[in-house]
């Protein structure tokens, strides 16, 4: 068997590094909020502070790579259910059950780290990512209400609205609340969205993407 070269394993342990940094800081940031310091998030880590601040050399680049790997961790989760369910409307529950707590910590960070947010939408990774998710979306919506599951006034920005209104944070509830009251809202969420013969049009047409911040419906 070859040996490993130098440079090899070097990197390998860079890259070791890296994701047990961001995965401490997305348990501490989700945990206690937007100021955990960044000693705690290398020793979460189990690497040193100088470790940390070379991979990361401040606290908006530490929430860009955590943002961006929640962003990698969504479209896998989209990508999957489309593969892997038998039709449309079980791969859009499955999705949406499955990545709340991805677009949940999403939504605390476009909170909490505002400026940062608003930059990173111009990184050419976020923004690759964002229409992939998209259109996967998209086109989940569209075979879910030619299958006749899916009610159709309705359209995949609705549905991006819809959770992100869901998952905001509501100050002062408990978290073990906070997770149950999402559980439920979903199951509402996901039985409101089923097509059936007496649903009530809702009202002013459908949001599509191209309504949420300029973004262009995907091809």
């Amino acid at each position: 068997m070859e040996n490993e070269s130098p440079g090899r394993k070097l990197r390998a342990d860079a890259r070791l590094n890296r994701e047990q940094i961001i995965e401490a800081a997305r348990a501490l940031i989700a945990e206690r909020g937007a100021e955990v310091p960044m000693e705690e998030v290398a020793r979460r880590a189990g690497v040193g502070t100088a470790t940390l601040y070379r991979r990361f050399p401040d606290r908006e680049a530490l929430v860009r790579g955590v943002a961006l790997d929640g962003f990698h961790r969504v479209v896998a989760i989209a990508r999957d259910a489309e593969d892997e369910e038998p039709d449309a409307w079980r791969a859009l529950s499955r999705f949406i059950r499955r990545a709340a707590a991805e677009l949940r910590l999403a939504t605390w960070l476009s909170i909490w780290f505002t400026s940062t947010w608003e930059q990173l939408h111009t990184d050419p990774e976020e923004r690759r990512l964002r229409h992939t998710l998209l259109k996967i979306l998209d086109r989940l919506v569209r075979r879910a209400q030619a299958d006749g599951d899916l009610r159709h006034d309705v359209d995949a920005g609705d549905l991006t609205l819809m959770m992100a209104l869901l998952l905001r944070p509501i100050p002062g509830l408990r978290a073990e609340l906070t997770q149950r009251s999402v559980d439920r809202y979903l199951t509402l969420m996901l039985d409101g969205l089923r097509a059936h013969p007496d649903i009530q049009q809702l009202p002013d047409g459908d949001i599509g993407l191209a309504d949420l911040g300029g973004a262009e419906r995907p091809d």
